[in-house]
């Protein structure tokens, strides 16, 4: 008999590690430089714009998280607050720019494997090891959540050891005068550095997909969401900080492929000034490992989504199909297995940066917007132990710096959320709208103004 049910098996270490293991990756290990060719030094600023950018959609998921403990996540609030067809756009939307930027932590490990302190490896290599480390992680995704969050956070609490050690040497080794100019391409260009680096804490919440599998959700989903967001902020600022001080400048901006364009391994750029020749070594091993826990976490969380949609009729119900053995969503995660190797073999890396950041940006915006129908809906059914506070002025402001931000991402990216947009109404059209007959709290508030009595949710289950 096939099994519907996710074990509650993730206490709050293992949840922050899962939420911290998802941000950990590139955006130390690759983006600092990328960020840095558009601002200068002022890339610093970049991140802490970008996680002002976020918060409000932290909160409000954590608010939303807590009243809706169910697998999906932003699919599922967006999905029960606006709607199926936005719930679809949402859910297809964050699948895909989750899983590109899983396959952007693995496709980034290639630059730290060619370091040649690492390992002597041909570049014609680096595509099939890319490849079989993405396999190992479908594969850990399937054998189980609770052996995955444990893996999790035996690799992030040894990351972040790392991390420590980089930032505090770095206190001692850094050029002052490497923060000067400070902003070299003006307040544009660290608006447009932070739209790129936006990636880096689209993690955050990747936990709320997974809070069917969370002990004690109301408290330990808000403490574990809002906790890593913290910490992961204070990590980005004094690791992106101890990069622009002891990496040559030149080398960020043109120490990659081709000597042309940013380098792939900042922090490894200004290693060999810390720990001397082994240096490089130690930080490239790091990076390594940092990015298949990225990749990891980000298949754990990704693959709920198909998961939840398939629940409500969106999708096929065969993605709603739990392993007896090992009780994970088998289906789902061989899906975005598949989508994460397709994805590593044919897309560049910075274009599935990009791409990440995109959607992520304008599904958080939209996730503001829910947790503003939810509040005005006043249904009996959203009944969230914990409440964000700043409403509703935190959600407009995240929405209008979302959309901002949004217009600084340049075309291919916006032409690629727009396709993702197109296709997912396709879907909604043709295989979900006859399955389904919600409309979400946005119907209730419709219908309350009509005076007429109709809450718009499908039945939810928070045991």
């Amino acid at each position: 008999m096939v099994s519907h049910d996710l074990d509650r098996s993730l206490g709050l270490y293992p949840t922050m590690m899962i939420s911290m293991g998802a941000m950990i990756g590139s955006g130390i290990f690759v983006l600092p430089a990328l960020g840095f060719k558009k601002a200068g030094p002022a890339v610093i600023l970049a991140y802490v714009l970008s996680a002002l950018v976020v918060l409000p959609a932290a909160l409000s998921k954590a608010e939303m998280a807590t009243a809706m403990p169910q697998a999906g996540g932003t699919y599922l609030y967006i999905d029960r607050a606006l709607g199926p067809l936005f719930g679809t756009i949402a859910g297809i939307g964050s699948w895909f720019s989750l899983t590109f930027k899983s396959a952007f932590a693995l496709a980034g490990l290639g630059a730290y494997l060619l370091v040649p302190e690492i390992i002597p490896i041909g570049e014609e290599l680096l595509l099939p090891v890319s490849l079989a480390l993405a396999g190992a992680v479908i594969v850990l995704n399937i054998s189980g959540t609770e052996l995955s969050g444990r893996v999790q956070a035996v690799i992030v609490t040894l990351v972040l050891a790392g991390l420590v050690a980089y930032t505090l040497n770095a206190g001692v080794e850094v050029n002052p005068d490497s923060y000067t100019p400070f902003t070299t391409d003006g307040s544009g260009g660290v608006i447009t550095a932070a739209a790129f680096v936006f990636v880096s804490f689209a993690g955050v919440t990747k936990i709320a997909s997974i809070a069917e599998e969370v002990e004690n959700p109301g408290k330990n989903l808000p403490r574990a969401i809002l906790g890593s967001m913290a910490i992961m902020t204070l990590v980005y600022i004094a690791v992106v900080a101890a990069i622009v001080g002891l990496a040559d400048a030149e080398t960020l901006k043109k120490g990659g492929p081709g000597g042309d364009s940013a380098s792939l391994t900042p922090m490894a750029d200004g290693a060999d000034a810390l720990f001397g020749g082994a240096g490089v070594l130690i930080i490239s091993v790091i990076a390594v490992v940092a990015l298949t826990s990225m990749a990891n976490a980000g298949v754990l969380s990704t693959s709920r989504f198909p998961l939840a949609m398939s629940r409500d009729n969106l999708l096929p119900p065969q993605l709603d199909t739990i392993d007896e053995r090992f009780g994970t969503p088998r289906n789902s995660v061989l899906l975005t297995g598949a989508v994460l190797l397709f994805l590593i073999a044919f897309v560049p890396v910075v274009e599935l940066a990009k791409l990440a950041s995109a959607f992520k940006i304008l599904v958080f915006s939209i996730a503001n917007v829910a947790l503003i129908a939810f509040r005005e809906a006043d249904v009996p059914e959203y009944d969230p132990e914990w409440t964000t506070p700043g409403y509703p002025y935190v959600q407009l402001f995240g929405v209008v710096a979302g959309l901002g931000l949004l217009t600084q991402m340049g075309g291919l990216p916006i032409l690629g959320a727009i396709g993702i947009i197109i296709g997912s109404v396709i879907i909604y059209v043709t295989y979900g709208r006859s399955r389904t007959d919600r409309t979400g709290a946005i119907g209730t508030i419709i219908h309350n103004r009509r005076g007429q009595s109709d809450d718009g949710l499908a039945p939810t289950d928070t045991d």
